[in-house]
């Protein structure tokens, strides 16, 4: 891949970008087109792969096209058949995206203004970019929670998300794992997203239901407040179904919140531990359960 940027380029520099690993900074030497690029490279031989590969280039090119804060694509091996392996070869966007302890007003309605720049774009499902009706769609965290263990308030969320028919309405293209650790900043400015591969179509709900909820864990509920107001501002209108939307987005956990733990120190934030965030994901679960009447049912039910 080296030849899409410059003849007689050699990679100089390699570093992990996520928890020392894939994806891969490149430094090259000498700079051709570009002097550096980021490689996220996969199992051709893994279904999964190369879903994940097609979807990934399917979304930035989508992003490039609607001028959204995306990476630009340099070169891509969606078969394997030039390099061995899934490769796909971007630009490097400024910022970084290490979380920081606290966040000020301008940085979390930063955050909603970028779920709103993705939820004006008009998408219908297709091949790569499927039907999406919540975050990280392909992870199915209610059948882990029978495996593991749940809690009381997790199932109700389970029996009102199956009560409730999903909000309908037209599509958009949606990031689909909308947290901070795949937003790129300067200061309080938002510089990109990253890591497309969960993105598709679907309710602009999705993307603001997860940015809400990834704001109440890091920096505590009231926090995802200032994300639905960062969204409505650059909307110009309130958001729909904000409560059922919050419930899809904390359903996509287990009960012990440790499995997050590595990403989350990777990012710098090893101050939290699972019990905060255990904490801080059931407050911001039972407002919006109790904003639906789920929680209130389960606790007082009707004799």
């Amino acid at each position: 891949m080296t030849d899409a940027v410059g003849s007689g380029v050699r990679v100089a520099a390699v570093t992990g970008l996520r928890e020392d690993a894939d994806p891969w900074l490149l430094g090259f030497d000498p700079a051709g087109r570009v002097e550096t690029a980021v490689l996220r490279l996969g199992d051709p031989a893994d279904p999964d792969h190369r879903l994940r590969f097609a979807t990934e280039v399917a979304a930035l090119r989508v992003a490039g096209d609607h001028g959204l804060p995306a990476a630009r694509l340099i070169a891509t091996d969606l078969d394997g058949a030039a390099t061995g392996a899934l490769a796909v070869l971007t630009t490097v966007l400024p910022g970084h995206s290490r979380i920081p302890p606290t966040a000020s007003t301008e940085r979390l309605r930063g955050l909603g203004a970028v779920a709103a720049a993705l939820q004006s774009v008009p998408l219908a499902p297709r091949a790569a970019l499927p039907l999406r009706t919540r975050s990280i769609a392909d992870v199915d965290f209610a059948a882990q929670r029978r495996q593991k263990g749940t809690t009381a308030l997790l199932t109700a969320a389970e029996e009102c998300l199956d009560r409730l028919p999903v909000p309908g309405g037209p599509t958009v293209f949606v990031h689909g794992d909308l947290w901070y650790g795949n937003t790129l900043w300067s200061g309080d400015r938002c510089t990109g997203l990253v890591d497309w591969d969960c993105a598709g179509a679907g309710s602009p709900g999705i993307d603001l239901g997860a940015a809400r909820f990834d704001a109440a864990l890091m920096f505590g509920p009231p926090a995802a407040e200032q994300v639905l107001e960062g969204w409505q501002l650059a909307t110009g209108r309130p958001a729909d179904q904000v409560p059922y939307w919050d419930v899809v987005a904390a359903s996509g956990t287990l009960a012990d919140m440790a499995f997050s733990i590595p990403a989350l120190h990777d990012q710098g934030r090893t101050d939290l531990d699972a019990g905060l965030l255990g904490q801080r994901r059931d407050a911001f679960l039972g407002a919006a359960l109790s904003r639906l009447g789920g929680w209130d049912a389960l606790v007082h039910p009707t004799t």
